[in-house]
């Protein structure tokens, strides 16, 4: 194992595992591209109504409405697939994968993304549920920790369970760090998935290189070695997880690889006219919202939400010199002159830009709040930590929401909506609309569109009303449900 020094970020063993930079504070946005760059305006809670479906969920990762009128939830640290019913909170068990998948306790590994066939349930020979979970690798493998595998499980609705799995990708990177985690089954019949750059450059990964701009080279793929596919997203065949053909060719290889660049993209969803949207989770500032087109690259670790050198540039640890990074203690505030600077804009690559971001600040801004103390100083951060983005679609049932971005977030325990301009590619307004004590990670809407269940963290950090870091939970290992009187 890789000897671990860190500073500042000399947090507590046990909250390490739970940093996924989560930080808070301003919600602002805009950039070289103009926008509302006011801070979210709120809501109240006047309107809905909030009652807790069920609680007891461990850790909560992906919640989707099944046509069977239940909701289905995978179970991050509970290592399974549960079914829940909405009106009386009743949980079953669709699949327990205890003994397969892996979990470190605080960490982002476990059952993870989920996905149900537009035709489940539909009587037409495609009863399945597509999940992806971390399980253990062998010991010797020096690159990664674990590696994370998609299934397709076939259900069966006479027992309410998931059996038959087939493989269709096994190998790819995995570890406590970044996972991302979203599955989605897209309108052209292919699966999408986000898988983060693992945690690279930080915290008990300083020392690794980053690797989100790395494209994988053609013996890769023939060799299914999958290990460049960190901070990506990916597209696969849903049959049998081969690479699709019209997938993009990068630096000559055609891969899984649809777009790259990204850190933490715990946000994936589909519009109505098929835009794709995603979220990804910023370093100190810029959580960022992007449409994601075929072979576009978002930059990072080069630049984090617009490429204007404000309040970051990139400081890859691993090249340090003449000092290697393994005699170096890490901290996120004072930097060795050994790491190499660079500016966003000294970067020159092939970048697209998001449609909004959250947490922008400028250079002279002061990232040690004494409110967080030192241990605890990424609470004070920026960055909202947004976990999930849910396209409300047109039709649905709260007027003014329609053609918006629903967007959960950890550190400051929120849903924002997040009102698209006239085309559906950009964000023109940005509202809270619910805050409390809780890590909001994931959001399934009813039929109608009139109920918004939101998925809660069994633990981790948060602000408290105060803005002050806190640990205990309103609602931990819930579903919510928010509905329109």
């Amino acid at each position: 194992m890789r000897r671990i020094r860190i500073a500042l970020t000399a947090i507590p063993a046990a909250l390490v595992l739970n940093i996924t930079q989560a930080g808070v504070f301003p919600v602002t946005a805009g950039g070289p591209t103009g926008g509302d760059t006011s801070d979210a305006s709120t809501a109240s809670l006047d309107g809905f109504t909030k009652h807790v479906v069920t609680t007891g969920l461990g850790n909560p990762y992906e919640i989707v409405w099944g046509p069977d009128s239940f909701l289905w939830a995978t179970e991050k640290s509970g290592r399974k697939i549960t079914r829940v019913d909405p009106q009386t909170g009743a949980k079953s068990t669709a699949l327990d994968l205890t003994g397969k998948a892996w979990h470190t306790e605080g960490g982002q590994d476990g059952v993870l993304g989920l996905a149900l066939h537009p035709e489940l349930l539909k009587n037409k020979g495609h009863d399945y549920v597509y999940v992806s979970y971390t399980y253990d690798s062998n010991p010797s493998d020096a690159e990664v920790d674990q590696r994370l595998r998609i299934d397709r499980y076939t259900y069966d609705s006479k027992t309410g369970t998931l059996g038959q799995p087939k493989n269709l990708i096994a190998g790819l990177a995995s570890g406590t760090d970044h996972q991302s985690a979203r599955l989605r089954f897209g309108p052209d019949g292919k699966l999408y998935y986000t898988i983060g750059d693992q945690g690279a450059n930080q915290l008990q990964h300083f020392c690794e290189p980053n690797r989100a701009q790395w494209l994988p080279t053609q013996e890769q793929i023939k060799a299914k070695d999958w290990i460049a596919y960190r901070g990506k997203t990916l597209r696969l065949n849903a049959d049998d997880g081969s690479v699709p053909a019209d997938n993009p060719v990068l630096n000559g290889v055609r891969s899984h690889v649809w777009s790259y660049g990204f850190r933490n993209a715990q946000g994936l969803d589909f519009g109505t006219d098929g835009t794709l949207y995603n979220s990804d989770q910023g370093p100190k500032t810029d959580d960022e919202v992007n449409v994601l087109t075929k072979g576009a690259n978002y930059g990072w670790p080069y630049v984090a939400g617009y490429r204007d050198d404000k309040a970051y540039a990139f400081r890859p640890w691993s090249a340090s010199a003449p000092t290697p990074c393994a005699d170096l203690t890490y901290s996120d505030l004072k930097v060795p002159e050994s790491v190499p600077q660079q500016k966003e804009t000294d970067w020159k690559g092939t970048f697209t830009p998001p449609v909004r971001t959250f947490g922008t600040v400028g250079n002279n801004h002061n990232f040690a709040d004494p409110q967080c103390g030192e241990q605890l100083a990424f609470i004070c951060w920026p960055s909202l930590a947004n976990s999930s983005i849910t396209y409300y679609p047109e039709t649905g049932g709260i007027t003014k929401w329609r053609d918006s971005l629903l967007m959960t977030t950890l550190k400051d325990g929120s849903v924002y909506q997040l009102k698209l301009t006239d085309d559906n590619k950009r964000v023109a307004k940005s509202t809270k609309l619910w805050t409390a004590q809780n890590r909001y990670r994931d959001i399934a809407l009813s039929p109608d569109g009139k109920s918004v269940y939101v998925a809660t963290d069994s633990e981790g950090l948060v602000r408290d009303r105060n803005g002050a870091p806190a640990t205990t939970l309103e609602n931990p290992g819930s579903i919510l449900v928010f509905r329109l009187k």
